[in-house]
């Protein structure tokens, strides 16, 4: 085969082989980003490899690489030995396995056929694979010109320049669903000092200018069978509630556990647990109390006694109608999301359910974790939260990354979520008042904690 004409992977050869200091450096700060989105533990999958200096920079179990040119196959061997490298277009090659991540960076940008790249990609995933697509943005067309005119830059065959839209339109035509997207790289050239603050600092306040669109994307897929739900139930002074709680749960999957942990109340929170417990011996109602403080705690400690394939998080001040949980479960059995997320800022809500501080507070939180997490994000607050416990597992055992910082529970989730490459998705609620009890929420004390974990989110997951 004549692998230059027909391959729809790109084709190096000769001169495009060469590695200059300027593409070895901007492969390292790339290699940078995609450490930040690949997990450790994933099996990984390039498509395009090329010399794999890219390869040999990223942190991950195990490598593959797939390339159309055998030179640069020669020189991945060299590269990056430990890697299991197919010499082969990748829209026909075959590899006797299958991987957690399937990467296509810069690939885009030569080939001949993106989509159909795109649609090979899916060949080799694992069910519960993520593809990371990296692409040049159009704006720098100009530029890379420019320094492959001063030398500074590998001269290069015409390339495809391809919009983030462009790209993603692609990849949903590829049976892809995109997840998150985010510019990186200010500077690709090395510049001491300079490179490292404007690429760390100031590229994620101007995504649009970066040179590199990186995505995210997962195969939508609904879970099989008819998934078992725990549905957790922290309380504190929330004696009244607790009987409706109960009641209130409609009976939507085949099989639910409730699990009440009630947290160091002052009123009879604790024997209304009990009651409700005794009172009907037909449901599967586990409970504990905490011997530690705070929401989070309350909802880890359910987690870990939980039995469910789905886990559930339902406040006991009932402020988001329990009538409502069906719909996050729908959401996540019918693979429409990995993270279900409840938004009371879409519905009108009743008067007394958020005072207008507290409302412009949320929407702020909004804003900014749309920004943080690549995601849209309305409301970032509601007690309501759905995901697998396998999934939940995993943010479990990644937290190191991010340490035991929240206390509320909420953003510890979401930053796991959004670490492991989930879709997250705001599933709208109608906010209600309360009927029993006040809030255990300090407006002040506690807003202040939360823009603290705002910026600690930053400096994890932007400005890096």
């Amino acid at each position: 085969m004549n692998t230059n004409q027909q391959s729809r992977l790109p084709f190096h050869d000769g001169e495009y082989s060469v590695s200059r200091p300027g593409a070895i450096a901007y492969r390292r700060t790339l290699a940078h980003y995609l450490n930040l989105i690949i997990p450790e533990f994933a099996d990984l999958l390039e498509l395009g490899c090329g010399d794999g200096t890219l390869l040999a920079m990223l942190a991950c179990r195990s490598k593959t690489g797939i390339d159309a040119s055998a030179k640069q196959i020669a020189a991945a061997e060299t590269h990056c030995p430990a890697a299991s490298l197919v010499c082969g277009d990748a829209c026909e090659a075959a590899v006797d396995a299958a991987f957690d991540i399937v990467l296509v960076s810069d690939t885009l940008n030569h080939c001949d056929d993106a989509q159909a790249l795109l649609e090979a990609a899916g060949r080799f995933a694992r069910p519960e694979a993520r593809l990371v697509i990296t692409t040049y943005n159009t704006l720098w067309h100009p530029v890379l010109s420019l320094l492959t005119v001063l030398g500074l830059r590998a001269p290069q065959p015409d390339l495809n320049w391809l919009s983030a839209a462009d790209t993603r339109n692609l990849a949903e035509l590829a049976g892809w669903e995109i997840i998150k997207s985010e510019g990186r790289i200010l500077v690709p050239t090395p510049i001491p000092v300079v490179s490292e603050f404007l690429n760390r600092c100031i590229a994620p306040l101007v995504p649009i200018l970066c040179l590199t669109n990186i995505m995210v994307a997962r195969k939508p897929r609904k879970l099989p069978g008819k998934p078992s739900v725990s549905i957790i139930i922290p309380a504190r002074n929330e004696a009244g509630n607790i009987p409706a709680a109960i009641k209130r749960i409609p009976p939507f999957a085949p099989d639910i556990e409730y699990i009440f942990i009630e947290g160091h109340s002052t009123d009879n929170t604790w024997s209304e647990i009990e009651k409700v417990k005794a009172g009907h011996p037909d449901k599967k109602i586990r409970i504990a109390r905490q011997t530690c403080r705070g929401k989070g705690d309350a909802v880890r400690l359910g987690f870990s006694m939980a039995t469910g394939d789905i886990l559930m998080i339902l406040d006991a001040d009932l402020t988001m109608p329990p009538e409502d949980l069906p719909k996050f479960y729908r959401a996540v059995v019918d693979g429409r999301c990995d993270f279900a997320n409840g938004c009371r800022l879409v519905y009108p809500m009743e008067k007394k359910a958020m005072q207008f501080l507290n409302l412009c507070a949320n929407k702020l939180f909004g804003i900014l974790f749309s920004w943080i997490l690549g995601q849209p994000l309305k409301d970032t607050l509601c007690g309501t939260k759905v995901l697998t416990r396998k999934n939940y597992e995993a943010i479990a055992a990644n937290r190191a990354y991010f340490g035991d910082f929240d206390p509320f529970g909420d953003f510890d989730l979401l930053f796991g979520a959004d670490k492991l490459n989930l879709k997250i998705r705001d599933i709208p609620v109608r906010y209600r008042d309360r009927t029993y009890g006040s809030t255990n929420i300090s407006r002040f004390r506690h807003g202040i904690l939360l823009f603290r974990m705002v910026g600690f989110a930053a400096r994890k997951l932007k400005f890096v």
